[in-house]
């Protein structure tokens, strides 16, 4: 349950691991990300820890309490561009050549993909023998520590990716192996909300990662409605993509220990009155 994390997501342990690593002259000059939340909160806490300013970019109307979040933790907040995409081309194009600060990418970063393992590697702690591990898939860092562990450890646990419907592209990446994008995307979960895939973790998935499925909003909305009634505990939408997944696709995994990494509950609360209604027409 990452959602218990500080931050409320798997990426604070990424983002720690990063800033530990930092050189003297990147600390001095900062740091900059494009974020719809987790990502941003997990440097926002890490760049706290260790002293270093953070600028992040996020999309207009991003969802307001992980904005909140991030300034609470210090960071300095810029809103522009339509979606992460939008954001992400303001930061790269603009933020970096103004700023000079090292810029942190939510992906193609090997230090934040070391860090966000450990929790793969204590899954197998606990666990020895998993069958199956269900990952959310935003960009893919969680499912890339978590494939890199398990094939050391158990090469026999199969590692399987979770996108939205409305945001397929690292799927179809996935097993069309050509470089796929979208012009947009129609999901409410901005955990995993991706256009465009990322070059470093793709390659790793297409190593690594042994199949990848899609749910739709409604599978999670109704994961997020589940795992509140049975656990007490508050997914957000790609937090519960794992959940959707293991509901949506049941026969396959009949018989197996499967694990569903619950990778953050940072949702936004207008979301929840629909996800009640769904709750009580069941």
């Amino acid at each position: 349950r990452k959602s218990l994390l500080p931050v409320g997501a798997f990426k604070v342990r990424g983002g720690i691991n990063l800033a530990a690593t930092l050189t003297d002259e990147e600390r001095s000059k900062g740091l900059v990300a494009v974020s719809t939340g987790n990502h941003g909160q997990s440097l926002a806490f890490a760049s706290a820890l260790e002293g270093v300013n953070l600028t992040i970019v996020v999309p207009e109307g991003n969802n307001p309490g992980k904005n909140e979040a991030m300034r609470g933790l210090g960071a300095t907040l810029i809103e522009h561009g339509k979606d992460y995409d939008g954001a992400k081309k303001y930061v790269e194009e603009v933020v970096m050549k103004e700023s000079g600060a090292r810029y942190v990418h939510s992906a193609n970063e090997p230090a934040l993909i070391a860090g966000v393992a450990t929790y793969a590697y204590e899954i197998f702690q606990d666990l020895p023998d998993p069958d199956t591990i269900l990952v959310p898939i935003g960009l893919g860092s969680g499912v890339c520590g978590t494939a890199i562990v398990a094939k050391h450890l158990r090469p026999a646990t199969q590692v399987i990716g979770v996108q939205a419907e409305g945001a397929p592209s690292v799927v179809e990446t996935w097993r069309t192996k050509e470089w796929t994008t979208a012009d947009s995307v129609n999901t409410f979960a901005e955990g995993i909300a991706t256009r465009v895939p990322a070059e470093m973790t793709m390659d790793i998935m297409n190593e690594l990662m042994d199949d990848a499925l899609l749910v739709s909003d409604d599978d999670m909305r109704r994961a997020v409605g589940h795992i509140l009634q049975t656990t007490h505990n508050l997914a957000e939408g790609s937090g519960a993509a794992s959940m959707a997944a293991a509901v949506k696709y049941r026969d396959r995994f009949v018989g197996k220990k499967v694990v569903g990494i619950l990778s953050g509950g940072n949702l936004d609360l207008k979301e929840l009155p629909r996800i009640m209604q769904m709750m009580n027409s069941n």
